[in-house]
């Protein structure tokens, strides 16, 4: 019951809602459209169905037809080829995505790849495992999801006669600051016709596009062969896991592929890939992008968080599906394992924040540090910090002198420029807006959280302070049909750039106390009544994680809900449910509006 409401601007300037009369109201759904900019049928309708065919053509990419040529070649003369990834999700997918490509193109192909450890080497291409390569007979190495600030390593790599092709998408070194001298593939590099017309690509998307392009290579034209053709469609699932995972936003090329590879995931013929929806009980249910957030990519994540993504990668590349069932298994396991330290973590680190002053309005970001954590698991404890401080938070684990974590951010504040404002204290660092992993000496982490706070500060509105729901429209009850749910749901998948509905109902009487459900009353269960047209409207709401706030509702209130409409399935029927992300007690007070 803390967040700010705003309600997103009902009219974009000079325009007609789509299929609306002059004078008559537009329909629940119209107005949610309409909130988001949308007011041409034809522009809805294609966000509504994406197509393949609004992909940008792949060898638009800046680097990618000399990257895709090179790897040709390779391939053609027997050269041995390692794939550089990341132990996250992201890098995970991007990896298997370069690695069936190469054999399927060249089965017998001397292909490898290679992750580091998250603890013992870190983010990035490090120049100990370029040497170890090198001398294990490989000629070239292809990065993905990483890289694109490795300058030593690149050199490293020259010296020692071993090929580097960079493919990454995170954020660029500032002007002026050099680049690795490396073949490199980033969709925000300059290319020969210009910029690409996308940049918000995570790495799997890059390696997806890199892929594409080696397959048209391959065949000697524009268009792919026929096997070459399945390949890429089979690639899609993974290219949508790294795409959501990765919370990059889903909008333009990034809706397409998530899109389609949600469409496709339960027919993958990629075994580990079909281990890992069985491991997490998901044969019998839709997947979307909320599964995939809260259950595939957790487990994709578990292992590299807490030991070395070894048996990630091979689950996705080479295992059998013997193996594969075992290693999606233990994935399973070790997501149990990460989600009690999770716990820990969060627990502690709420109580050093408010200790610490960092919910007050002159310290505009938490940095925080402690020998007991987890270095791998700290991100995910971030993230949480953020939703609930509404404010960019770093969480270091602090070990024999060196402080070493991850960041997260808020909408309209890039944590990667705020890292980067106290660049004289980093050992290392590497991310984007949204996202961030760093290292620096402990000697350095009070004058490296006074250089972030102050950057914060100056950057970061105080109104902006507390978490905030955007709310697309307010709506009766008796508007939540399943039509109109249904329609909403086309607009998935949801994620970052594309929020689910968030739908503002006004005034509505809690007909009976709320009902405690779940494990430990976690959940609160509602039955909200609302009269319109001389008729009582019902709906059954459930507020996920709001067993606390028992105690503030009674039966006969009259509220003011924040909800995501939602299709309940159960027993064969679909009913319309509503899930609660805020209540007020009903005060008539008007939510601000943003345009």
């Amino acid at each position: 019951m803390t967040r700010r409401w705003t309600l997103r601007s009902s009219m974009v300037e000079g325009t007609t809602p789509a299929d609306t009369t002059v004078g008559e109201r537009p329909s629940l759904v119209q107005r949610v459209f309409r909130a988001r900019g949308f007011t041409d049928s034809a522009v809805i309708a294609r966000f509504c169905e994406p197509k393949l065919t609004h992909l940008h053509d792949p060898s638009l990419l800046p680097g990618v037809n000399e990257a895709a040529a090179r790897l040709v070649a390779a391939l053609r003369t027997n050269q041995s080829i390692a794939i550089y990834g990341d132990y996250d999700v992201d890098g995970i997918t991007a990896t298997a995505i370069i690695f069936h490509t190469l054999k399927t193109i060249a089965p017998n192909a001397r292909v490898r790849h290679y992750v580091p450890h998250r603890v013992d080497e870190g983010y990035g291409i490090n120049c100990d495992a370029l040497r170890t390569l090198k001398s294990e007979g490989v000629d070239l190495v292809v990065s993905v999801d990483c890289g694109i600030t490795a300058v030593r390593s690149a050199q490293t790599a020259r010296e020692i006669g071993l090929e580097l092709i960079i493919t990454d998408h995170h954020s660029l070194p500032p002007e002026g600051v050099e680049l690795p001298n490396a073949l490199m593939v980033h969709p925000r590099l300059p290319g020969r016709d210009g910029a690409y017309p996308f940049g918000d690509l995570c790495g799997a998307g890059v390696a997806f596009k890199l892929a594409w392009r080696l397959c048209s290579l391959w065949c000697g034209s524009e268009r792919v062969s026929k096997q070459l053709q399945e390949l890429l469609m089979h690639l899609l699932p993974l290219a949508a896991l790294g795409t959501i995972a990765d919370v990059v936003p889903l909008v333009d090329e990034n809706r397409t592929i998530a899109a389609w590879g949600l469409r496709l995931i339960k027919r993958t013929p990629l075994v580990g890939l079909q281990a890992l929806i069985t491991a997490c009980g998901l044969d019998d249910e839709k997947i979307d992008s909320e599964t995939v957030g809260f259950r595939l990519a957790p487990r994709l994540n578990a292992c590299g968080r807490l030991g070395h993504a070894t048996d990630a990668m091979r689950l996705l590349t080479e295992a059998s599906p013997e193996e594969a069932m075992v290693l999606a298994q233990q994935l399973h396991e070790q997501n149990g394992h990460r989600q009690a330290l999770e716990r820990t973590i969060f627990e502690q680190a709420t109580a050093m924040a408010e200790d610490g002053g960092f919910d007050r309005d002159d310290r505009r970001a938490i940095v925080l540090a402690h020998e007991s954590w987890h270095p791998g698991v700290v991100g995910i404890v971030c993230s949480r910090m953020v939703e609930r401080y509404g404010r960019p938070t770093v969480l270091l684990s602090r070990q024999n002198g060196v402080c070493k974590g991850s960041a997260r951010s808020i909408d309209g504040y890039s944590i990667h420029a705020g890292i980067d404002s106290g660049r004289e204290f980093l050992t290392t660092f590497g991310g984007h807006d949204m996202a961030a992993g760093l290292t620096f000496s402990a000697d350095h982490l009070d004058a490296f959280t006074e250089k972030l706070i102050a950057h914060a500060n100056a950057n970061i509105a105080a109104a902006d302070l507390m978490p905030g729901l955007h709310i697309d429209c307010e709506a009766g009850v008796e508007e939540l049909t399943e039509d109109a749910v249904k329609k909403l749901q086309a607009m998935s998948p949801f994620g970052r750039g594309n929020h689910q509905p968030l739908i503002c109902i006004r005034e509505a009487i809690l007909h009976e106390p709320p009902r405690a459900v779940g494990t430990q009353g976690k959940h609160l269960q509602l039955r909200l009544r609302q009269s319109a047209g001389g008729r009582d409207r019902w709906l059954k709401a459930v507020w996920f994680n709001g067993g606390g706030h028992a105690v503030n509702l009674a039966s006969g209130m009259t509220l003011d809900l924040v909800i995501e409409p939602k299709l309940n399935h159960w027993q064969g029927r679909i009913s319309v449910e509503a899930h609660v992300r805020d209540v007020r007690i009903a005060h008539h007070v008007a939510v601000s509006v943003i345009g």
